[in-house]
């Protein structure tokens, strides 16, 4: 009590001594409507202004019948109810047990950051239905002894996307139990779309379709539909959607849309997350638009770097951001290996080499034991981090006077200290246009024809050295320059 500020002119009531006793037990018969006011969570914004999600009663009612129509909890059941207040899953955890007559389980705060000890309740309370973050999936999934004497039906994820590895590991650790990976804003009403996962190796794990009294449209940014298989925005309709921004108009209007498909007038709520539809009429997330940077002039979706990263069988989880650096911006990723694998991050930059274009392929790979997550279990990029400029192999001096002559020209158009004779040019942060600046210093100084294309095939220090003392190889100056200028010109075309 003595930590709230400024109570003199408040009512409190004190829960933990508070006498109910003497109030009556029928229902109050409260008016309600469904267009009425059922709760507001705030979310952050953009200008660091956090935005209120204003839900209906009718919205979460249909969430919360969908939910019992589909997964049929019944009296032998037990819900764990462990997420903060601050995240809308708190909001099935509680009104769904209590809606359906099902035994409710509170877990204390800071519970859900604890694997340890949601084991114990689990075990102790024989809950048989949970929700999870991937992210605490993967940790409860490291716990030891996870599979024993458990009731576990259901287990239910959502926040954020689902790594093929984790769906794995869980359906072949917790025998018998049905996984499900659910997806919604909070300006949506929980969640919208619903996929059982199974372990059919894909690379990515649907987020499914949409669910009752709901639509759901990938379109492009004329709001027109994109065919399946293209990338495009996802937007929503239907009953679940938010009133709007509590006293944010002009938000609201931005972000709820006329739904051009409905002749009713109905609403579309833009959720700013990058989908398509797989074959099999799933949608499969790929990112965040406002997670789509330009890079030299490239536009650059680091979702789908990220699913390319999270298909890798060593990689339990995944992020890519686009940092600062002496050459300009350039994309880092950060990785955490599947429990009893390593990765080395040359061999996951050459394999992704291979399924991405050039100038998606991180320059760095920074491995963690676990990406930093923040109060609701997501990824805090804001945490990540800043990856070193140094080589990622151990040091080595160059050797011989063509090694020790490109290192110092690497050095001072990267804006490196120093280059070692096994350095990768891209891992200190090289890119297309600095390859540029490289070879117009080796032709100058070192007096070699180098070629651009060669910079990509021959990365290290000690392979472009090797190439340019090789005597059985030249290229006269007009097709190196004539190489540069197609170079260019492609860049200028993109």
């Amino acid at each position: 009590r003595e930590r709230i500020p400024a109570t003199e002119r408040l009512e409190v009531l004190e829960l933990d001594v508070l006498d109910l006793g003497g109030e009556p037990e029928h229902d109050p018969d409260v008016a309600l409507h469904g267009e009425s006011l059922a709760y507001v969570i705030y979310t952050s914004g953009s200008t660091g202004r956090p935005k209120g999600a204003a839900i209906r009663h009718r919205s979460l009612a249909s969430c919360m019948t969908w939910m019992q129509q589909t997964y049929g909890l019944t009296s032998t059941d037990t819900v764990l109810h462990k997420a903060p207040f601050g995240f809308d899953v708190s909001a099935w955890e509680i009104f769904w047990p209590l809606t359906a007559g099902v035994r409710l389980v509170v877990a204390n705060p800071g519970d859900h950051r604890d694997p340890e000890r949601i084991t114990e309740l689990i075990r102790t309370h024989q809950i048989t239905t949970l929700n999870f973050v991937p992210a605490m999936l993967q940790a409860f999934l490291a716990h030891e002894g996870i599979e024993g004497e458990t009731r576990l039906r259901y287990v239910i994820c959502g926040g954020e996307a689902m790594p093929a590895a984790t769906q794995g590991e869980a359906l072949r650790r917790l025998e018998g139990v049905s996984l499900q990976n659910l997806y919604g804003p909070t300006e949506t009403t929980i969640h919208v779309t619903q996929w059982t996962c199974r372990d059919d190796e894909q690379s990515l794990v649907p987020i499914g379709r949409p669910i009752s009294e709901t639509n759901a449209y990938v379109l492009d940014g004329e709001l027109s539909p994109v065919p399946q298989g293209v990338a495009g925005e996802l937007l929503i309709g239907g009953e679940l959607l938010a009133r709007g921004y509590l006293g944010r108009s002009g938000l609201s209007a931005e972000r709820f849309v006329a739904d051009p498909f409905d002749e009713a007038g109905g609403r579309l709520y833009r959720t700013g997350d990058l989908v398509r539809w797989n074959a099999e009429g799933q949608l499969e997330y790929l990112g965040r638009l406002d997670h789509q940077v330009k890079i030299r002039g490239l536009r650059i979706e680091l979702g789908e770097i990220e699913a390319q990263m999270l298909a890798q069988p060593e990689v339990r989880e995944a992020v890519v951001v686009a940092r600062d650096g002496p050459g300009g911006a350039r994309l880092v990723g950060y990785v955490s290996a599947v429990a009893g694998q390593a990765i080395e991050a040359g061999e996951l930059r050459e394999r992704l080499g291979r399924q991405l274009p050039d100038y998606m392929v991180p320059s760095a790979v920074v491995v963690l034991d676990a990406l930093p997550l923040n109060a609701n279990g997501k990824v805090d990029r804001k945490a990540l981090p800043e990856p070193g400029l140094e080589g990622t192999r151990e040091y080595e001096a160059p050797q011989g006077e063509v090694e020790k002559a490109l290192a110092k020209i690497w050095a001072e158009v990267l804006g490196v200290e120093r280059v070692g004779r096994h350095d990768n040019f891209f891992e200190l942060g090289g890119h297309s246009l600095l390859a540029l600046q490289v070879v117009a210093r080796v032709q100058a100084l070192l007096r070699s024809d180098l070629a651009i294309g060669r910079v990509f095939t021959h990365p290290t220090l000690t392979s472009m050295a090797s190439l340019i003392e090789d005597e059985g190889w030249t290229q006269s100056k007009s097709d190196s320059l004539t190489e540069i200028d197609t170079f260019i010109d492609n860049l200028e075309a993109v």
